[in-house]
């Protein structure tokens, strides 16, 4: 049952444990359009020269955010929430207002792509975000700007409660930037917090009026710069890789604009898909295939190692649970699929085995610290688990009833859900905060439930 304060998760294994007629047939279902996508997308139509119609795009809390400050910068669009498109015209490259306001939410995406193209246009930008947002690292990118030319100035022009009295610490939001376009022409940046900073350097690369060299410190996220370099050759760009660390843009190129497809959410998708070995069911996720742009989709890979079958279907990929009903306990490299770590380490107390995650020390940084809030809510059902300071390790055990503290961060509150099903009294704590990128889950995830259970 769902409240505006808690979602009480159905008890459904013990259900489908003593049908006298298990389900067989998939159960089938449609997620929405995909964040990174969607935001790349947006940005790239403001960049582009004319007008591009985005289609499949995803309506929530971090896109409308994007949305509206494209819109506050005085780009010109038409949106079709119920069609799910946004129609964009670009300007090739150039902000219409040369001084603006920025509220970023708690969007990265837009925080990391929007400081980027501002910071290296020419105008001043004053940028604030949500105090989840303020609390997430800045830095590195804002340090690249700053070699590039641009002034970042970290005394706001108003506080307004948004931050604690005369606490304005450098390296986050609030920032002014004062832009004066490229000054240089290497750059660069370290992602170990996060690879969004050097996916927003290479899209705006293009705008140097000279070959630009992008160069990385770190390794973590290259699914989803591999991501970006896809959309900007989509959308007409391309970079050279030089090498594992370095990028080359050359001079000349510019996006153009298009009708546009925005790919299904895989990182919504994998809730679902999780469902098969947990409740011993098979699970399509229509549009979704291996071929996706989005580095989640090795989550179904992982799946794979713990005793589930995978098949691309024209539907859909179709997850089938193991043939014994019993799920093994994985070591998993995450690096490249790391939000889904929450949705591993909450099915892995089901395992016959531990279950060790890695490469995930960066999820420390993201809208909560993930690695903690995880081990605290499974220590509080009773579940042992053992950080480091870059992997998780799950024991098996049997989770006790427990309200799920979810931090105001939606991944928390969708990838505990899957807990409830396979264990009684578990309940999420402030389902809305997945708004931000899912904000019908829980009545999708409800919808689901309620069929398995023949309502």
């Amino acid at each position: 049952m769902i409240t505006e304060t808690t979602y009480t998760v159905p008890f459904l294994y013990d259900i489908l444990r003593h049908k006298s007629v298990p389900p067989t047939a998939p159960v089938s279902l449609d997620v929405p359009g995909s964040k990174s996508i969607t935001n790349r997308a947006l940005l790239l139509a403001t960049l582009a020269d004319g007008t591009s119609c985005l289609r499949g795009v995803l309506f929530s809390d971090d896109s409308r955010h994007f949305l509206k400050c494209i819109q506050e910068l005085g780009f010109e669009t038409q949106v079709d929430e119920a069609g799910r498109t946004i129609s964009v015209r670009g300007l090739g490259g150039r902000v219409p207002l040369a001084e603006a306001s920025q509220y970023v939410g708690s969007a990265g995406t837009a925080a990391r792509f929007l400081t980027a193209y501002l910071g290296l246009s020419h105008g001043i930008y004053h940028m604030d975000a949500s105090e989840q947002m303020r609390r997430r690292p800045m830095a590195p990118l804002l340090n690249s700007l700053k070699e590039l030319g641009c002034e970042v100035v970290y005394a706001p022009d108003s506080t307004e409660g948004h931050f604690p009295e005369g606490h304005f610490p450098e390296g986050y939001f609030p920032f002014t930037l004062k832009a004066h376009g490229f000054r240089k022409d290497a750059i660069s940046v370290n992602i170990d917090s996060s690879s969004q900073f050097l996916s927003a350097l290479l899209i705006v690369s293009c705008l140097c009026d000279r070959d630009f060299t992008t160069s990385v410190e770190g390794t973590h996220g290259m699914s989803y710069i591999e991501m970006t370099l896809k959309m900007m050759e989509q959308f007409g760009v391309q970079v050279k890789r030089i090498d594992e660390r370095t990028f080359l843009t050359r001079a000349g190129q510019h996006y153009q604009a298009m009708d546009y497809r925005i790919e299904p959410d895989v990182s919504a998708a994998c809730y679902f898909y999780a469902m098969s070995p947990l409740l011993n069911i098979p699970v399509t996720v229509n549009h979704v295939h291996f071929d996706s742009m989005q580095g989640d989709v090795a989550f179904i890979r992982i799946l794979e190692k713990m005793g589930c079958r995978a098949s691309d279907t024209p539907r859909g990929i179709l997850v089938t649970p193991p043939e014994n009903g019993i799920y093994h306990g994985v070591t998993a490299d995450m690096s490249g699929c790391s939000d889904q770590a929450i949705t591993l380490a909450a099915i892995a107390p089901f395992a016959d085995s531990p279950t060790t995650i890695t490469g995930i020390g960066h999820i420390r940084f993201q809208e909560s610290n993930r690695i903690a809030a995880i081990c605290a809510e499974l220590t509080k059902m009773g579940i042992k688990c053992e950080e480091s300071e870059s992997s998780i390790t799950v024991w098996p055990g049997v989770p006790k009833p427990s309200i799920v503290e979810t931090y105001e961060d939606h991944r928390m509150a969708m990838g505990f859900s899957l807990t409830g099903l396979r264990c009684p009294g578990i309940v999420i704590s402030n389902p809305g905060c997945c708004r931000k990128t899912f904000e019908d889950y829980f009545e999708v995830f409800t919808q689901v439930t309620d069929s398995l259970m023949g309502v």
